[in-house]
């Protein structure tokens, strides 16, 4: 047998379509490497609707994710956000009382001008004409219950978050509104499948294409070469997807052993062992890298997407704002409705006036309030009291709850994506036919 080689050789090279041949594994690992780019970047581009519209049809592409925005970070909060914690344990998380203080240190320098300024717009002459030594005894009153009506204001909104705030409308309105912050999220999350996906279509691509180059030579038809090649492409993108995410549960495989690998930012990455019996746990992509992807995802989560900005923004504007209006106006009214003030303002603007002045001051305190929830320095502060909290309960998920944090996205629509590996594997095929061989 290993005789015939020379002349099997000889007889195969001096095919006059010998270079189109060998030519096949090549170009079929090449084109799987950039059809397989492609289909990935239509994951997340472009993040608007690109194309036009024929009558009510729409012809063109919008990435996956920022098309789907709304339903995939739904299914995540559904299926891991909320299972990680409460809003109300997020809250307590980040301290608040210290929170009350903080916000009590930025209300406290600006009460009087606020005081000032409601009572100039409803009553300017009696406020300009009135004795500084009412308007002292109002501010020193407002001044001095401040920091406990403050304190009991965030207690109370801490302890009743759930019922102010909707975590999953939160979630979604987030992303529906700034769908580049979704595919920011799963690039951060997910860059190392991303690119695991990418790089290894080319290996799969290569193994193809020397199954395909066998065929052509036993098989010299002209039709199998894009005729496999729509295979191969499409073979190509459901194996890349699926070596990510499954097997989802760890599949320890035993194996003769002669190389260990090093610090891969070393040369060599491979050292000889003595021989012996090795382990691989044989586990999708994704799912190998929790303790590692529950680092990043945390910092995405506590930094971008459950921020203190984020819940206070949706309690005092969103769809229950008007239950957290009565809160804070309830405990608005311990300051206003104390004897001395309510006296001294009641005399000054009658008993409507002052109604309405209570209801501004609400308005006002709320925009006030929200200034240091907006500053970045203050969020990154209550984000770090809160990131180990996510970062050690995402590494006790389960891994199939694990795999709901990326998974979404590849799973909407990964139909799509299968189907576009074959019609471009198809066309490259089309192209490698009249190039190579005709």
């Amino acid at each position: 047998m290993l005789e015939q080689i020379p002349d099997l050789w000889q007889a195969f090279s001096s095919r006059p379509d010998f270079w189109a041949i060998l030519s096949i594994v090549p170009v079929t690992a090449f084109v799987t490497w950039a059809h397989v780019w492609m289909a990935l970047k239509m994951v997340f581009y472009p993040i608007h609707f690109w194309g036009f519209h024929l009558g009510p049809l729409p012809v063109g592409w919008q990435g996956i994710v920022p098309r789907k925005a709304g339903r995939i970070s739904g299914i995540i909060t559904d299926n891991t956000l909320s299972k990680l914690g409460s809003l109300r344990e997020f809250l307590e998380a980040m301290e608040p009382e210290d929170m009350a203080r903080i916000i009590g240190q930025q209300v406290g320098q600006e009460l009087e001008h606020l005081i000032d300024e409601i009572m100039l717009e409803r009553k300017a002459v009696l406020w300009e004409n009135l004795p500084y030594s009412i308007k002292r005894r109002i501010y020193a009153q407002a001044h001095q219950q401040l920091p406990d009506v403050l304190k009991e204001l965030v207690t109370e909104l801490t302890y009743n978050v759930e019922n102010l705030v909707d975590m999953r409308q939160m979630v979604v309105s987030q992303m529906e509104n700034d769908r580049r912050l979704m595919v920011r999220m799963f690039q951060k999350v997910g860059q190392k499948e991303i690119d695991f996906i990418w790089h290894i279509s080319a290996v799969i691509g290569a193994f193809f294409g020397i199954f395909q180059m066998f065929v052509y030579v036993f098989v010299p038809q002209h039709w199998t070469v894009p005729f496999f090649a729509a295979i191969w492409g499409f073979l190509t993108n459901w194996i890349a997807i699926w070596m990510v995410f499954n097997p989802v549960e760890p599949n320890p495989i035993r194996f003769p052993q002669f190389f260990a690998r090093t610090d891969s930012r070393k040369f060599p990455w491979l050292k000889p062992v003595i021989p012996r019996i090795g382990t691989y746990n044989f586990q999708g992509a994704f799912m190998k890298r929790q303790d590692e992807v529950s680092d990043v995802f945390s910092e995405v989560v506590t930094s971008d997407l459950i921020t203190l900005k984020s819940i206070m923004t949706e309690m005092m504007y969103g769809e229950r704002k008007v239950k957290t209006r009565r809160i804070i106006k309830r405990h608005i009214n311990q300051i206003m409705e104390t004897p001395k003030v309510r006296t001294s303002l009641q005399l000054v603007m009658g008993p409507s006036e002052y109604a309405k002045l209570k209801t501004d001051l609400v308005d006002r305190s709320i925009e006030i309030t929200m200034e240091p929830m907006c500053d970045p320095e203050f969020n990154a502060s209550r984000a770090k009291k809160i990131f180990t909290m996510f970062r050690d309960r995402i590494r006790l998920l389960t891994p199939k709850e694990f795999q709901n944090l990326l998974r979404p996205a590849f799973q909407e629509d990964e139909w799509i994506l299968i189907v576009l590996g074959g019609v471009t594997g198809f066309a490259a095929g089309l192209i490698h036919l009249f190039i190579a061989f005709l």
